[in-house]
């Protein structure tokens, strides 16, 4: 069937939007504390939410792209987190708004359907760079909210971000219906025998060895996004949190510079790029640990940083969906599983060390995950055995 560009970006535009409902919150917490009467203590509440809903839709939604229309499926999702959007954006009390937000998360897993959805619509020839091109709306969606957030919270107050995410999810439910041709599968297993696959991947060495990665990845990731504001806030820099935003930008570039690994895994390299970016990541750190002296070593940090883990992260989801091509939804989502806990492991380590080593503490753990990707990434680059066959039934094949 293919993959044309008009696809490619709608997918990569459901992405952006979806994944930015679960960070939308983060520059607009002073006032949503102060407009709720939220105390400090209790204002990560507002971030954990989305996550702890979007990490239960990992596990029990994301698998039913593998038994229902997936186009169907992405625009109720898209439809039910614009509901948790509106919800948060009405909420008079902080469990409404918590509420709203968990609601959000748990449905913003559409992103994962969607990435699934456009790898099975691909050829094997273009799917890496539709994997390139999609994700990277992940990636414009997880860095482009904080400063998309954080102007309108500035202009119109923090529930117009929720109003602004609700209109956009509802618009592209009907583009998705509009543009994207019906899901082509003509055999559809059970529930039951999904998540059964699903179990079944953690026995699998490919699957697992990706799946580790993007954990040590993430927690790296997490480690510089959910920590640098600490040293850019403090002596000699004393940004404010508008220009500390601005780092995103810097995200971005490097981010969208990786697209074209897609294009080195199209061509059988995904095993060399992934290597080769984690030896990148780790590198990173070196530059991004300067911050009490150097913003543009940060900058250049930033940059190569984000393009690493972009890279790796298409590469490893090539890898998955080329392997296990009759349940992409399925496999994808439990890749996911070890991205939100890399993601939380770095988030919550970073502050921890800061505390109590500095930035310094803070980028010798970025780098130590990193190294720790890389030498799982070492240890399985010999032929694995073929997986053995699931419910779902799946190719056997072994890592490159």
């Amino acid at each position: 069937m293919g993959s044309t560009p008009a696809r490619r970006m709608l997918f990569a535009a459901v992405c952006a939007v979806a994944v930015a409902s679960l960070y939308a919150a983060q520059p607009a917490l002073a006032q949503i504390r102060d407009d709720l009467d939220v105390p400090d203590a209790r204002l990560g509440w507002i971030v954990a939410a989305g996550q702890l809903g979007y990490l239960a839709g990992l596990a029990v939604l994301v698998p039913l792209g593998d038994m229902i229309d997936r186009r169907r499926l992405m625009a109720g999702h898209l439809l039910l987190t614009a509901v948790g959007a509106l919800l948060a954006a009405t909420a008079s009390r902080t469990w409404v708004l918590l509420a709203g937000l968990a609601v959000a998360g748990l449905f913003a897993v559409v992103v994962q359907t969607t990435v699934a959805y456009a790898a099975a619509l691909s050829t094997p020839e273009e799917r890496g760079r539709t994997l390139g091109t999609v994700t990277s709306g992940v990636v414009i969606g997880i860095l482009g909210a904080r400063i998309a957030s954080g102007a309108l919270a500035t202009a119109w107050g923090w529930r117009s971000v929720y109003v602004v995410l609700a209109v956009l999810l509802v618009a592209l439910a009907g583009l998705v219906l509009r543009v994207l041709p019906p899901d082509p599968r003509a055999e559809r297993p059970t529930y039951r025998q999904v998540m059964t696959s699903l179990g079944g991947l953690f026995r699998e060495r490919l699957f697992v060895s990706r799946g580790l990665i993007a954990f040590f990845l993430f927690a790296s990731f997490g480690t510089l996004w959910s920590g640098l504001a600490l040293p850019l806030a403090a002596a000699p820099w004393h940004l404010s949190s508008a220009q500390i935003g601005l780092f995103g930008l810097a995200g971005l570039v490097g981010a969208l510079g990786a697209g074209r690994a897609g294009r080195w895994a199209d061509a059988g390299f995904a095993s060399a790029v992934t290597g080769g970016a984690l030896a990148l990541l780790a590198a990173s750190w070196l530059a991004i640990a300067q911050a009490s002296w150097s913003l543009w070593l940060v900058v250049l940090g930033v940059v190569v940083l984000d393009f690493a883990v972009q890279a790796v992260h298409v590469s490893n989801q090539h890898l998955l969906t080329m392997t296990y091509t009759d349940r992409t939804s399925g496999v994808v989502g439990g890749y996911m599983i070890f991205y939100s806990l890399g993601s939380a492991l770095g988030a919550t380590a970073t502050t921890t060390v800061f505390a109590g080593a500095g930035w310094t503490g803070s980028s010798v753990l970025g780098a130590a995950f990193a190294v720790c990707a890389l030498v799982v990434w070492a240890a399985n680059r010999r032929p694995a055995a073929a997986p053995e066959p699931a419910a779902c039934g799946t190719p056997a094949t072994s890592l490159r």
